[in-house]
């Protein structure tokens, strides 16, 4: 490249920013959620209860992410409710530190679900502000493999300091990344944002408007991916968090490092899969990487429900990283592809968050209580069967989804 070229130079002095913001906010978005489970267990909390307070934080989350999408639509101050998400991160570590109070943990996890609704959309929004439609699906797919390299150095040090320290580290360090990730996005320029681009609007003139809520319930296909991906989310929100409590209750080996090694090895493959995910989307569309990601979770329950221990790990979380690893790429990117133009890029991303957070935010209790009762096994089958729906949806409305994950570059 050239070096003279002040806009490509301007652009690097932008772009590195926002992959430090992705590497950093991982372990605050995900990091300590699987050793939350670890931690409250040895408070003498119940697999069901667990279950109960991380859906109380996903059901507030849910509903927030189609107003806070709104509101990334609209804001040009982008950057601040990131840095929000940060604050929060770092309260809630504390807050759970100090009372492990059903309700003063429920409420730890509301604040940072709440605050988080937004940042999904924000940093999508962000990044279509700096590289435009055209080059979204390049620079998500390296946001993506960031973050998830984030997830891995955020887990590995969880695992170590744990150990070495105890389960009172692990917040610690995720309060830390929160600090990291307010640094990160205060280095983005606000003037590096196109805030027409970052919504999905077309051209500079200011007759243009932004197109209404109705274009969110007229998109067939949005409303077909949200659904599939719902009964995704249904299943693997508590897959993780569950094999690891399992893990626990049959004392394979040591419990906080079991965890860290759960999320490791599944952040590594994301890494290559985001990036694998990105060439796909590029020459094939989205469809078929999305079909794969679901077709993912049925093996990964199944092979979970008879290896609950360190040789079933590997499988186990490789089968995780692929099916995230391909929706954390294929899905922001087609939401912004078909609603390109409307206006409602970022509200589009929270209605189909919200949609999936149903799912995920649900899935923690439903699996809890069942696990409680019938056993780990049987709980890793039934959750890894809610992706069979998703499979069947996406193969019944093959026409319309593949037109629609046609993946042509568009500015």
């Amino acid at each position: 490249m050239d070096k003279s070229n002040p806009k490509i130079s301007a652009n690097r002095n932008v772009i590195w920013p926002l992959q430090s913001l992705n590497f950093f906010m991982a372990d605050m978005q995900a990091g300590v959620g699987p050793f939350l489970g670890i931690f409250l267990l040895a408070h003498g909390w119940k697999s069901g209860l667990i279950g109960s307070v991380m859906t109380i934080g996903g059901v507030a989350g849910m509903l927030m992410t189609i107003p806070a999408g709104a509101l990334i639509d609209h804001t040009k101050r982008k950057r601040l409710y990131v840095a929000i998400t940060g604050v929060f991160t770092i309260l809630a570590s504390a807050i759970i530190l100090l009372s492990q109070n059903f309700w003063i943990v429920s409420i730890s996890q509301v604040a940072t679900a709440i605050a988080g609704a937004a940042n999904g959309p924000a940093v999508v929004g962000i990044t279509l502000g700096i590289v435009k439609q055209s080059g979204f699906n390049r620079q998500n797919g390296y946001n993506q493999a960031y973050n998830h390299a984030g997830n891995v150095a955020g887990a590995a040090l969880s695992g170590y300091l744990g150990m070495k320290f105890g389960m009172p580290a692990i917040f610690y360090l995720a309060a830390v990344f929160g600090l990291l990730s307010i640094i990160s996005i205060m280095l983005i320029p606000v003037k590096a944002i196109d805030d027409k681009a970052a919504r999905g609007l077309k051209g500079t003139g200011d007759d243009e408007k932004a197109s209404g809520l109705k274009v969110l319930l007229k998109c067939k296909p949005l409303l077909i991916l949200a659904a599939a991906l719902a009964c995704f989310h249904l299943g693997n929100g508590a897959m993780l968090p569950l094999y690891g409590m399992a893990a626990a209750t049959k004392n394979q080996a040591n419990a906080t490092m079991f965890v860290a090694m759960t999320i490791i090895i599944a952040q590594v493959v994301m890494v290559v899969v985001s990036l694998v995910a990105m060439r796909m989307a590029e020459k094939k569309g989205y469809w078929l990487v999305i079909l794969i990601s679901f077709i993912a979770l049925p093996v990964r329950g199944l092979i979970a429900a008879h290896m609950i221990n360190g040789v079933g790990l590997y499988p186990v979380q490789i089968l995780d990283g692929i099916g995230a690893g391909l929706q954390s790429v294929a899905v922001p990117g087609l939401v912004a592809h078909i609603l390109n133009g409307t206006g409602r890029i970022n509200i589009g991303q929270g209605a189909v968050m919200t949609v999936q957070g149903l799912g995920a935010s649900f899935s923690p209790a439903i699996g809890g209580w069942i696990a409680e009762n019938l056993g780990y096994s049987s709980t890793f089958l039934i959750l890894g069967s809610f992706a069979i729906i998703s499979v069947i949806l996406w193969l019944i409305y093959y026409k319309l989804l593949k037109k629609a994950c046609e993946n042509k570059l568009e500015e």
